[in-house]
Order: structure tokens, then sequence, then C-alpha cells
């Protein structure tokens, strides 16, 4: 077996690591955007209890319980199918991360108390694979990533 240091010297390990940025990418997607989905089919799904939720636990600012209850279930089904197929994927993921924040500003008096550490913990994790996503892409396994090089190829008109 190589060592590290032979690995590195002749770009083994960096070629490696490079060959797994899109399947990393990929999970990273799928990771988030699937907790956010079933969050969405949930409050979809019992829409009665989504209204009551917005208007007597969660405290969205600026919007009535009705609007909030919309916008926010159509956050978490619209952005995660977007991010999932790396189609608008900077855009979609800074859009679940607006989700996301605006999550933890209207559940804020609960997830902020004692005993909830790992729920905002997960909403930490969520907004930091988000933010690597926003920042460095959806990754080569991506449509943006296959639209970008069929429209490269495209003959000039």
């Amino acid at each position: 077996m190589l060592s590290t240091a032979s690995m590195d010297s002749n770009g083994s390990l960096p070629r490696l690591l490079d060959l797994l940025q899109a399947p990393f990418a990929l999970a990273s997607r799928i990771y988030v955007s699937w907790v956010f989905l079933k969050s969405g089919y949930l409050k979809l799904s019992d829409w009665p209890g989504t209204l009551a939720l917005f208007e007597y636990e969660y405290r969205v600012p600026l919007l009535s319980p009705h609007l909030a209850a919309i916008a926010g279930t159509a956050g978490e089904l619209v952005f995660p199918t977007l991010l999932m197929l790396g189609l608008f994927g900077r855009l979609s993921a800074l859009g679940l991360q607006a989700v996301n924040v605006l999550a933890v500003i209207s559940y804020a008096h609960v997830l902020f108390q004692d005993g909830f550490a790992a729920a905002i913990g997960q909403h930490y994790l969520w907004g930091y694979l988000l933010l690597v996503l926003t920042v460095y892409g959806p990754g080569a396994w991506s449509l943006d990533r296959q639209l970008r090089a069929r429209r490269k190829n495209l003959p000039d008109t």
C-alpha cells in the first residue's frame, strides 16, 4: 500500500479526491433536499394542520399565517426538487437556504431552548451543505452541467 506522501507526490490523492467531487455534490444535494421535500409533503398532506401550525406555533415575520404556509410549503417542494436535479443549482440552494433560515427564525422560540441543541444543529448542518452547494455549484452530475455542455456544443447562429 502506498503511503500518503507517495500518493501525494505523484498526484494520486488529488486525482482521487477530484473524482469524488461529483458524487459528493450529488449526495449532498439529495440528502438536504430529501429533508425539505419530506417536510413539504407532510405539510401538503395535512393542510388544515399546517395552517394551524402557522397560525399558532410558527412565528413567521412579515407574512400572514396563510401566506406563510403557502410560501413555506412551496419552498420546501420546489427548491429541493430543482436542487436534486441540479437545475438552477446555485439559485435552488440559495432559495432552500432562505427556507432554512426562515424556519429557524420562525421557530427560534423553541429551537434555542435548552434540550433542542440537536434540532438547531440539524439546521446548521443543512445550512452549511446549502452554503457549499451555493458557493461551489451542484457539481458535474447535474442538469446545469449537462445543459451548459450542450449549449457549448451548439453551432453559433
